[in-house]
């Protein structure tokens, strides 16, 4: 897999900076490993909790159908009804352990409610997907590696002690320290499920749409309603040329108007246009991404007074 178009940001061991196929850069921050770790072992709490219920759900059921198969004598329709619900709880426990994962992280927000806890995501690496969205293949190979790194080891050692064998024991617990160190031996923090994957782990802001602006941004569009109004209705949009992008592509679109670098703004500019089919903008490319970013931002946030959101190009409602 080629490697991701990134470089190291100074002055900071986690900050880098990515460039996307529309050719935008977007500064990124790398998840911390106590950020990491904290989200993993939230995760495998909630993933514990959910066995434990759905268990004594399916123990209360199981042992109501044991009550109604001594009452009846034996007959083979409970104990076939029994071992109906243990098929049914092995195949649960199998999913709470691997589609929670596989779930969570394939949704438009790319992370599992321990990683949206700890304030991160799991974003690609490749240079096709930009640090955008991640596709199947991706979340699929992390967390089947998360088996081998992980589970595997685990269930090794804890059959090695009920055997008693101390070297087995060893062995399992050198297998589980070499995958729990490999953030510390990459570059970016990487395990070996996301170098096979190509993704990475990355802060994500928690900030609320209606506070996304900066202070710099929201003076810029006070002054432009007030003494340049008439630059930003020379480019007015429609609701289906709005509704081509999201969340996402809002707070990248202002990112490049934050940092206001000339080519950034040609190729963005030429990026929206070409995907609404529009044809002006050449040569005013700050007025037309300023117009385009005011009215996305507004159909976005009416679309959430109405209860619905878009979180990026790729998804409907959230």
């Amino acid at each position: 897999m080629s490697a991701p178009p990134s470089k190291r940001l100074r002055g900071s061991g986690r900050d880098r900076v990515l460039i996307t196929p529309e050719g935008i850069v977007l500064p990124i921050t790398l998840a911390s490993k106590g950020a990491r770790a904290g989200a993993l072992f939230m995760d495998l709490a909630f993933v514990t909790l959910l066995q434990i219920i759905t268990t004594i759900t399916l123990a209360s059921i199981a042992f109501g159908g044991l009550s109604k198969f001594a009452e009846a004598g034996g007959n083979s329709d409970g104990l076939g009804a029994i071992e109906f619900l243990f098929v049914i709880w092995m195949i649960a426990m199998f999913l709470f352990r691997n589609a929670y994962f596989l779930f969570f992280e394939l949704g438009p927000r790319g992370a599992t409610p321990g990683k949206r806890i700890a304030g991160i995501r799991v974003a690609a690496r490749a240079n096709d997907s930009g640090g955008g969205r991640l596709s199947v293949e991706m979340v699929i190979a992390r967390n089947l590696l998360r088996d081998i790194e992980l589970f595997l080891p685990i269930v090794f050692i804890a059959s090695a002690g009920e055997e008693g064998s101390g070297a087995a024991g060893l062995a399992g617990a050198a297998w589980f320290l070499v995958f729990a160190l490999f953030p510390f031996w990459t570059k970016d923090r990487l395990r070996a499920g996301d170098i096979v994957a190509g993704t990475w782990v990355v802060e994500q802001p928690r900030r609320k749409l209606e506070a996304m602006m900066s202070a710099a941004q929201a003076q810029a569009q006070a002054q432009a309603q007030a003494g340049a109004a008439e630059v930003q209705h020379a480019f007015r949009f429609t609701d289906e040329e709005l509704d081509v992008y999201g969340e996402y592509e809002l707070q990248t679109l202002e990112r490049v108007l934050r940092e206001n670098r000339r080519e950034s703004l040609q190729k963005v500019q030429q990026t929206i246009a070409g995907k609404i089919d529009r044809t002006d903008g050449q040569a005013e490319e700050r007025a037309f991404l300023d117009a385009y970013y005011t009215q996305l931002r507004a159909r976005l946030e009416a679309r959430m007074r109405m209860g619905t959101r878009k979180a990026d190009k790729f998804s409907g409602k959230v």
